[in-house]
């Protein structure tokens, strides 16, 4: 053997001393115990990070006699030794999975004692998940069944409807900037704000005894929310209106304040004038006394036992009634429209017609034996009997020209030209637009 192929082989054999000393020798890793209430899913090898970094990982998960968990972790020596004020925290990965749990470490600060190995940090220092499955399982049966239900509901509510509620999320932070100054206005009179969650409770317990009633009224809700429902184009348009409507009513609240200022000034004047209650309030009770019977007989108006005799039968019916009515009132509204050119044309011949009326016994003054009498002209124009070059035979006329000869010879007069012009030519009238078909210079001759 030569003497470089000797030194070659002695620094291989003092690198593999080296590195066995680096891979085998002790204290590159710290470990230490740490105290949960539970282990939170944890499971051997999971991660020990320090600000989403890994420096370590579970080596031991065991029960103490106490019935809590005792995790061990080994920490990197690059990172340790860890100092008093450390305190751990069990997270998840991610909302999915079941073994995606880590060790949050927080360590503390440098200047405090170091912690030496196998230390323990109890569970003053260590926080435990609380996981959902522990949340549901302190509801009752009935309310989880109930909270299943809200979430069926919700789903069903929103089936369907991806792009109208995506539509409304862009005024979601218009809404919380709106309630968070709500939430600030309530806090400046919170006194107020007490005496009307007190007033609140009261009237919750009233209406809870009268259940019965409220069971009602959520069952006829049910089917006007599902009339409106079925309005959901008519519902999306005042959506569309909402903001402007808010931010008008915001300017209108603000505007308020003053109001309210001077509102101050009215109640201080009103004061002296509480003084009296007392004695009306003692007057008024023969009138409270005797008001019990119309009270009484108003209680039965709205409410009596049997069907269809009172006024919730009557709303109940509404709905029916609405439906029913609704075709009605469209068909009256397009009469309307069309009577609408018509009475435009008659209004300013109501004079004339009521002077017809007036006067139509004296144009029938004559009489005889038989008493008074008029004469009048019936005209058919059905038929042509002097065109008919044979005579004797009845010609039938064309309704298209039935009524050419009447409208030739018609008078076109104008709304008060049956007597001469006033003075203050009043008289013809001629509307505005002159839409109105007649001649104004059709007028009675002289002065």
């Amino acid at each position: 053997m030569t003497a470089a192929r000797g030194v070659a082989l002695g620094a291989l054999a003092v690198a593999v001393v080296v590195v066995a000393v680096i891979l085998l020798r002790g204290g590159s890793e710290h470990t230490y115990e740490l105290r949960f209430e539970n282990a939170g899913q944890l499971v051997k090898d999971d991660d020990v990070q320090v600000g989403g970094r890994r420096v370590g990982s579970i080596k031991k998960i065991e029960l103490t006699n106490d019935n809590q968990a005792q995790i061990t972790i080994a920490v990197d020596n690059d990172f340790a030794p860890l100092h008093d004020g450390t305190t751990a925290t069990i997270r998840a990965t991610s909302l999915s999975g079941v073994a995606n749990r880590y060790v949050a470490l927080v360590p503390g600060p440098n200047s405090n004692r170091k912690l030496d190995d196998g230390d323990t940090l109890g569970t003053d220092k260590t926080t435990t998940p609380v996981d959902l499955d522990q949340l549901l399982n302190t509801l009752d049966p009935k309310t989880r069944k109930g909270l299943q239900r809200v979430i069926q509901g919700t789903a069903t509510q929103y089936e369907g409807q991806g792009p109208n509620v995506q539509k409304a999320a862009k005024y979601f932070s218009p809404a919380l900037s709106t309630s968070s100054r709500l939430v600030r206005e309530l806090n400046r009179d919170s006194q107020t704000f007490q005496d009307f969650i007190v007033n609140s409770s009261r009237t919750v317990t009233a209406i809870a005894s009268r259940r019965d009633d409220l069971t009602n009224l959520v069952s006829n809700a049910n089917t006007t929310a599902k009339a409106i429902g079925d309005q959901n184009v008519a519902l999306a348009r005042a959506l569309g209106l909402l903001p402007a409507t808010l931010r008008q009513a915001n300017t209108t609240f603000v505007n308020l304040r003053s109001t309210l200022d001077d509102l101050d000034v009215l109640v201080a004047a009103s004061k002296p004038a509480t003084k009296h209650l007392a004695k009306f309030f003692s007057q008024l009770r023969p009138l409270v006394r005797d008001a019990r019977p119309t009270i009484h007989d108003l209680s039965l108006l709205i409410r009596r036992a049997g069907p269809n005799n009172d006024l919730v039968d009557l709303l109940r019916k509404a709905p029916t009634l609405e439906s029913t009515a609704r075709p009605v009132f469209a068909h009256s509204i397009t009469a309307l429209d069309k009577t609408t050119p018509v009475v435009k044309f008659i209004r300013p011949y109501t004079p004339d017609f009521v002077g017809w009326m007036r006067d139509f016994g004296q144009g029938a003054s004559n009489y005889d034996a038989n008493g008074h009498y008029a004469r009048i002209q019936p005209i058919f124009n059905t038929f042509s009997f002097a065109d008919n070059p044979t005579g004797g035979v009845l010609t039938p006329i064309p309704n298209s020209q039935r009524l050419t000869g009447l409208q030739s010879g018609q008078v076109k007069r104008c709304p008060g030209t049956a007597s001469q012009v006033p003075q203050d030519n009043s008289a013809p009238f001629r509307d505005t637009d002159n839409s109105l078909d007649c001649d104004p210079s059709l007028i009675p001759p002289g002065p």
